[in-house]
């Protein structure tokens, strides 16, 4: 891999690139007094020297001690919303004035995005998704025209929160793929980024900034960053293992004491990275010459999901929840051959009742039958 020593300054200057070559800036900023991703003009929207501390059911935003741009970890957006928006029509019917109804899908969109601060797992769960979303049984066009057209600038993570787990999911925290630059944040004596190029697109968008290759103490820096970040997470999962114990979990106690917290407010399948449920709906216009096919998330949690004749198919906050996690964790192995979390861990931090997966899936090991 091309590694290359990125100033601030030539760091504003790429971001100025990637505008006046068309894309659209999209990274994190401060607002409400949490990190969200968002529109950017420059790189002065970033989170400069903001971190986040956070735990099961708690996140708060607090002042570093420098100016590291990218110092906090996540918030509870997702690049998901840009990809597979919470609302999208995908095809219009209008009936013509001789009587015949034509049909019409959902216009392809062109816009061009660059992702700024895309972290390893969130790289992951886009890999994820394109599984399901780019399957040669469907494939979403728009979400894939969506992917063909968004420019990675991804950032290795130096530092965790204590929700996080993704070595546990072979999800970071460094960047090792799916990204056509990456930067690794090194604050020092100096204060600069190592860069990685990691597409010929990446190459194409560095070339007019002349960058310096960087010598191998800065990569050895660089990596040590990381990997002490590595060392200190203190959340684990056994990703392969528990897709074996789920399947025999299914009368565990501990299913039902955790529906006695969880409030089924649907929480974590909004904020994770990963998971794809959808409805759709039919709108009619008022002189019913026209309906258009609207397509909006959904979630396994919401008791009309599973809605088939006579009833809902998971009627008990039980059942619901045992649905989400073995599916997250188990099921979804049969599907696509990888686990459908990335150890995020905004399951954890933004469920109200403060549940933790990994605490549920650990006493469910001890609970199930070998």
């Amino acid at each position: 891999m091309e590694r290359k020593l990125c100033s601030l300054n030539q760091f504003h200057e790429l971001l100025a690139l990637l505008q006046g070559g068309g894309y659209r800036l999209l990274g994190p900023m401060v607002r409400n007094e949490a990190i969200v991703y968002g529109d950017l003009q420059s790189a002065q929207d970033l989170p400069i020297g903001w971190m986040d501390e956070q735990g099961p059911g708690y996140y708060r935003l607090k002042r570093r001690t420098d100016g590291a741009y990218f110092g906090y970890n996540l918030g509870a957006h997702t690049w998901k919303q840009f990809l597979f928006p919470p609302k999208e029509t995908l095809f219009t019917a209008k009936r013509q004035d001789n009587g015949l109804v034509v049909f019409q899908e959902g216009a392809l969109p062109v816009e061009k995005m660059a992702f700024i601060g895309v972290r390893a797992c969130e790289i992951k769960a886009m890999l994820i998704q394109d599984l399901a979303f780019n399957h040669k049984l469907a494939v979403y066009q728009q979400y894939v025209q969506r992917r063909k057209s968004t420019f990675i600038l991804a950032v290795n993570c130096t530092r965790s929160v204590s929700t996080c787990f993704c070595p546990s999911m072979d999800a970071g925290p460094k960047v090792e793929m799916g990204f056509d630059l990456s930067l690794t944040e090194v604050i020092g004596d100096d204060h600069y980024f190592l860069l990685e190029i990691g597409s010929e697109r990446g190459r194409a968008m560095c070339d007019p900034l002349q960058l310096q290759d960087a010598q191998e103490g800065h990569c050895e820096m660089a990596n040590a960053l990381i990997e002490r970040n590595r060392e200190q997470m203190v959340r684990h999962v056994d990703a392969k293992g528990v897709h074996g114990m789920l399947t025999k979990s299914y009368s565990c106690k501990r299913w039902d004491e955790v529906a006695r917290r969880c409030i089924n407010c649907a929480n974590c399948t909004s904020v994770c990275p990963t998971c794809f449920c959808s409805d759709s709906a039919d709108v009619l216009s008022l002189d019913g010459a026209q309906v258009e096919r609207v397509q909006t998330w959904d979630s396994c949690f919401n008791l009309s999901h599973s809605m088939m004749h006579g009833g809902p198919v998971r009627g008990s906050a039980q059942s619901r929840y045992r649905q989400w996690l073995t599916h997250k964790f188990g099921t979804w192995w049969d599907q696509f051959g990888v686990s459908g979390c990335v150890g995020c861990g905004r399951c954890i931090t933004w469920c109200p009742v403060g549940i933790d997966v990994t605490e549920e899936l650990h006493e469910l090991q001890k609970e199930s039958p070998p």
